[in-house]
This record gives C-alpha cells, sequence and structure tokens, in this order.
C-alpha cells in the first residue's frame, strides 16, 4: 500500500449532493493523495458515479467543497479553470467513444482541444497512446469494429492523451469478460507505476478492487455517508460493520429473500 504522507492532491470536504429535492450524499469528507490507487464503492444507489461527477467539476454540490491542488471546483459562479481540467482525464463507463470518427481520431480530440500542436505531432502522440494500452495499429479503425474491451482501452488512451496528473475511471471492467477485466486491472496498474498517475475509480468489482486499490471509501445508500475507509483487504478482515462485512465477503442480507412459488400444472387423472 502507497504512503499517504503529503499534500492530497484531491481534497472533498463536507459534501451535500442531490438531485432536486432528493438528497445523496450528505457531509461526504475524504481526500486523495497523490500515486494513489483509490476506490469508490458501495452498493447499487449509493452514489458513486454521482460522487464521481462531483470530484471532477461537471455538477456543483448543493454545499461543500471539492478542490484538485488546491484550486475549488465547486463554486457555481465559474467554470473548472482550464489548467485544472488539464490535470483530469476521465474514463467514462461505456467509453464514450464518437462511433463516426476513428480511435485514433477520438484519442486526438483532447490534443486538438487543448494542446495548439502541429498535426504530425498529434499523431506521434496518438500512436504513442494507444501502444501505452495495446492498441497500436488499430487508430484507423472504427469503434465499431472494435471489441468492449479495445473500446475501454482506446477511451483510457484518450483520457491519457493530455498526460494528467489525475485520471478518473467509471466502471473500468463492466460488461467485461473476465479474462479481459484482469487485463484492464493490469493495465491499469502499469500506468500508475510507469507514470505515477493518481487514479479514482468507481467500482464495485470486488476482484477488480482487491487487485488494484491502495485505498477505498465505501458509500451506503441508508446514512448517505461513508461507512468504511481504508486497505480492501483489511475491511475484508477486520471491519465489525455488517453491510461492509457483507460486501466484502460476498454475503447476503440476513433476510432470506421472498420466493415465489412456481405454477406447478395439476396431475392428470
Amino acid at each position: 500500500m502507497k504512503s499517504r504522507a503529503g499534500t492530497p492532491v484531491i481534497e472533498v470536504e463536507q459534501l451535500t449532493a442531490s438531485y432536486g429535492e432528493d438528497t445523496i450524499l450528505r457531509d461526504i469528507s475524504f481526500s486523495v493523495h497523490e500515486g494513489e490507487i483509490f476506490v469508490i464503492l458501495g452498493e447499487s444507489g449509493s452514489g458513486k458515479s454521482t460522487l464521481m461527477k462531483y470530484m471532477v467539476g461537471l455538477l456543483v454540490p448543493r454545499s461543500g467543497r471539492v478542490r484538485i491542488d488546491g484550486e475549488e471546483l465547486s463554486s457555481p459562479s465559474r467554470e473548472v479553470p482550464e489548467e485544472v481540467r488539464r490535470k483530469i482525464g476521465i474514463l467514462f463507463q461505456s467509453a464514450a467513444l464518437i462511433g463516426s470518427m476513428t480511435v485514433g481520431e477520438n484519442v486526438a480530440l483532447p490534443l486538438a482541444a487543448y494542446s495548439g500542436l502541429p498535426g504530425n505531432v498529434v499523431t506521434n502522440l496518438v500512436n504513442w497512446k494507444l501502444e501505452l494500452v495495446g492498441l497500436q495499429g488499430y487508430a484507423d479503425h472504427l469503434p465499431s469494429e472494435i471489441s468492449g474491451g479495445m473500446k475501454k482501452r482506446a477511451g483510457l488512451a484518450r483520457a491519457l492523451a493530455l498526460n494528467p496528473k489525475i485520471l478518473f475511471l467509471d466502471e473500468p471492467s463492466a460488461g467485461l469478460d473476465p479474462v479481459t477485466a484482469a487485463e484492464i486491472d493490469e493495465l491499469i496498474l502499469q500506468i500508475n507505476h510507469s507514470l505515477g498517475t493518481t487514479m479514482v475509480i468507481v467500482t464495485h468489482e470486488l476482484d477488480s478492487i482487491y487487485r488494484v486499490a491502495d485505498r477505498v471509501i465505501m458509500l451506503d445508500r441508508a446514512t448517505q455517508n461513508i461507512i468504511a475507509e481504508g486497505d480492501p483487504r483489511q475491511l475484508k478482515k477486520e471491519s465489525g460493520n455488517e453491510t461492509v462485512r457483507r460486501f466484502f465477503n460476498r454475503e447476503p442480507r440476513t433476510e432470506a429473500p421472498t420466493l415465489i412459488p412456481r405454477h406447478r400444472p395439476a396431475a392428470s387423472s
């Protein structure tokens, strides 16, 4: 597990999030440190992806604040500063590739928007990013011509285009077969180790959590807050919270589900 010493690169302080009148998260506080692989987890509906949207500045909280490298994102009066945007890369759950553009053109989008580099340099950078994620030779393919796992890799290459300090990944292995999901886990570790990229991952995939996470927070739908924080391997063994213990050990709830009896036709006489 990596050291947590030093100044946090992300600070979330007493954040309260809502959709209309419905509160999703209440008074959430935590920090993420440089070089960590930090995982946000919880049961369905606990607000994992919602929290990530606040952390990257896509939403403004009802109250509280989010800071990236000391710069506050949560002010409703202004856009997220460009220098902060350049520090952030995002891999969306669906990869969010533009279907009418080639893989290479998708990866080039952030470079064209923010770098000001000439076309030949952009092309070289795109090829390097694709090689980094194991997609060398696929720049001219359309998203419809590659597999689901390759789309995730292409989305990751685009998220890495501007060499971000922090990478946000929303359910990076969702919808993938176990072998492909394991390959994405290994790619995450390789990027973190080789580039030192801080990573914030939203997932509920236990195999991935145990493989890549340095530290996790677990959100709880009932309390609308954090009910566990730490090394997931320790939480699995040592947590005294029943909800946390069930989650990490894949245990069913204590109450038995209601079973609907299958209709059996009457026996003929």
